[in-house]
């Protein structure tokens, strides 16, 4: 990554003082509270995502459906039709109005289960005709659609959140929000450049139990924290790795966008016969980089959540992992890693851990998970602990007074951001820390290839000492594919 980026890469990043990772500037912004932190940073000039621009017009008026917020649906796989239409579909303030897919099955389907929706809909006498489209370009240039929510695979999350942004919709995406550290920042200065509300799939913070711990632990209630233990899954190897013929309703070489060019095999992209299921490009490295980014997203957002350092990333990593020798699915086995924050917090992220996060302190524990609940029926079988639990119950009843940091609330995440985009006030989780907790899981998966300790300046974001690693924090993009041709527009 080259040290000094253009412009557009430093919007949000502080001025950095002299006395390098150590200096006061660095300091307080590492130790800021997400309140402190939007007040001071964001509601300034610099911070104009705060500052409403033009409302979209579907967002006044009467309660009409063309007076809704239009919301156009990118992805209608497994993610988009079991959690983020849905999510969508139950809320009247937002209609869902077009539907985008590579897959012209999924697309007809998509277009049937949201016309079906509307139509059982009580007092609804104005079914809605969804658009459909098979380019998000195209979709993208409809001046009714007022935002966009994204589910695809998620080496295209980046692209399509940047090239939202530049054509002026609010977004919601699927986490993580990038497969490189490069595009994460590129998209959060981006979004927030072209004030743009934004939301990714991070649910756990508009998750009651996720909120609770971290104001117990940001409160002081179990004492000085100094150790954030997280626990994922681990995904299987395998998948035939034989050619096969492109389906003919499949556009597969703009399914693949900007990785390279691979034959086609229905396990590296995703079943025929079913949206249910995982696919198969969930396991492999060119598309996702594993459980690391696929669960640890949101496990390390809410661990930088209660430590306090959701604007900022590790200083020192070190990590071990195993891949597979064989077969088409590549990304990691079982995996140790250890972050080490300048706050002085260390991060131990094991596969061994019962999944959920533990935030341990000098007076106690509190340990929280999803307590067995799965945002899809098809998520991987892992031993959660309970919802929450602590060291002594009676940090748990413990309340949190007026005068002390209360997070932002939210106990429906879609609605969070279709609030948000009403108010034009920053969702539950800002552009910024979802690129710093898909950073941080990045980082752990470049220690996890290298094996070494690395040593990383979250402030410029590189490696110190260390060109292999810089040289790993951008990939190669495919022609017409990428972030690279969207940012020349900027």
């Amino acid at each position: 990554m080259n040290p000094n980026p253009p412009l557009s890469f430093q919007l949000y990043r502080p001025a950095r003082q002299p006395g390098g990772l150590a200096d006061s500037a660095s300091q307080r912004l590492t130790l800021l509270s997400r309140r402190r932190f939007l007040k001071t940073s964001l509601a300034g000039a610099a911070g104009a995502y705060l500052v409403p621009t033009i409302i979209p017009s579907s967002v006044l008026g009467a309660d009409a459906p063309s007076n809704k917020i239009q919301i156009g649906q990118i992805g209608c796989g497994r993610i988009g039709h079991d959690m983020d239409m849905p999510g969508i579909l139950k809320h009247d303030r937002a209609r869902i109005v077009a539907v985008c897919d590579l897959d012209s099955k999924r697309l007809q389907h998509a277009k049937a289960y949201v016309e079906g929706a509307y139509a059982k809909k009580k007092g609804n006498a104005s079914a809605v005709a969804v658009k459909t489209f098979g380019d998000y370009r195209e979709l993208l240039r409809d001046g009714h659609v007022d935002a966009i929510a994204v589910s695809t695979s998620e080496h295209w999350h980046a692209e399509l959140v940047i090239a939202g942004a530049l054509a002026g919709k609010d977004i919601y995406v699927q986490k993580p929000l990038s497969m490189t550290l490069a595009e994460g920042r590129a998209v959060s200065d981006i979004v927030r450049a072209k004030k743009r509300v934004f939301q990714i799939g991070s649910q756990q913070r508009s998750t009651s139990q996720f909120r609770i711990a971290c104001e117990l632990v940001r409160n002081g209630r179990i004492g000085k924290l100094h150790t954030v233990k997280i626990g994922l899954p681990v995904d299987p190897s395998g998948g035939d790795p034989r050619e096969m013929p492109v389906p003919p309703n499949l556009n597969y070489d703009m399914w693949l966008g900007c990785t390279p060019k691979e034959p086609y095999t229905e396990d590296r992209v995703h079943p025929q016969n079913s949206i249910g299921d995982r696919p198969g490009w969930l396991r492999i490295e060119s598309y996702c980089l594993g459980m690391i980014t696929g669960w640890g997203s949101h496990h390390v957002d809410i661990g930088h959540w209660g430590m306090g350092t959701e604007f900022t990333g590790p200083v020192e990593l070190e990590a071990r992992a195993e891949f597979p020798k064989k077969g088409l699915w590549n990304v990691h086995g079982p995996y140790h890693i250890e972050a080490k924050y300048a706050n002085g917090v260390t991060m131990i992220i094991d596969n061994n851990f019962t999944n959920g996060i533990r935030f341990e302190g000098d007076n106690g524990w509190i340990f929280v998970s999803r307590g067995g609940a799965k945002a899809t029926a098809s998520d991987p079988a892992s031993a959660f602990g309970k919802a929450l639990e602590a060291s002594d119950p009676a940090i748990l009843n413990s309340t949190i007074g007026p005068n002390e940091l209360h997070l932002h609330k939210s106990d429906d995440h879609h609605l969070d951001w279709l609030i948000s985009i009403q108010t034009r006030q920053p969702a539950v989780t800002t552009p910024e820390e979802a690129h710093r907790s898909t950073s941080a899981c990045i980082l752990g998966w470049i220690a996890m290839k290298l094996g070494r300790k690395l040593r990383w300046d979250p402030v410029k974001e590189v490696f110190i000492g260390d060109d292999e690693a810089n040289a790993m924090c951008s990939r190669p993009q495919r022609a017409p594919y990428g972030i690279d041709r969207l940012l020349k527009k900027t």
